[in-house]
């Protein structure tokens, strides 16, 4: 049996609100490929869509708290919820933020490490990805959760692995780039793997709602 009953408003900015964090996620990983190869003009383009989906994202978040007080089949699991939609907006603050760093500080990304970058930023927003169908999942058949955030689990520990072999690979293999150069590329690779680590907590998350939804 659906979790609602009834298509309702909240059901529909519940939806509305994933939809857009998933938009965010591939609005990011263009945003990053476009700066590797230098396509300014698009990735700049890619930052004032993430700016306006942050913005969006956050005025969904709250206008779904605030209904979730007018809904009494809410009281008992009100406060997971909550969690697990501000988990998601902090997913998506995190995204603006990471493309935003690019922008303001412009680091030295050599043309070999494109494909090490973009490997990362993948892993790191597919264990996101994976977040997306398992909260959607408690709302429509939480019996589903367990399976799909295994996923997420799952790419985590890659990205975690491809982290490292990016900051090696700089730190062991790259003797032409300056010590501050290194830092700063390590720096940018931290951030793209904290996108996975959020996603980590957001599977932690649901699944704690999903045990308590058994009982």
């Amino acid at each position: 049996m659906l979790f609602f009953k009834r298509i309702d408003k909240t059901n529909q900015q519940v939806e509305a609100f994933f939809d857009t964090v998933d938009q965010a996620l591939l609005v990011f990983k263009q945003g990053v490929k476009n700066y590797l190869y230098s396509e300014m003009e698009a990735f700049n383009d890619n930052l004032a869509t993430m700016t306006k989906l942050e913005s969006d994202a956050e005025l969904m978040r709250r206008e779904i708290e605030n209904g979730l007080y007018s809904r009494t089949s809410f009281v008992r699991m009100r406060g997971d919820v909550m969690r697990l939609l501000e988990r998601m907006g902090h997913i998506v603050d995190l995204l603006n933020d990471n493309l935003s760093q690019f922008e303001i500080e412009r680091p030295y990304i050599p043309s070999e490490l494109n494909a090490d970058m973009l490997k990362l930023t993948d892993l790191s927003t597919q264990a996101v990805e994976t977040t997306i169908p398992a909260a959607k999942a408690y709302f429509r058949s939480p019996e589903g959760i367990t399976e799909k955030i295994h996923r997420v689990y799952f790419y985590k520990r890659e990205a975690d692995k491809q982290a490292k072999l990016l900051k090696r690979k700089v730190f062991h293999e790259m003797d032409s780039l300056k010590l501050s150069e290194k830092f700063h590329l390590r720096y940018f690779a931290l951030h793209i793997e904290e996108l996975s680590r959020a996603s980590e907590k957001v599977a932690d998350q649901l699944s704690v709602m999903s045990v308590k939804r058994a009982y």
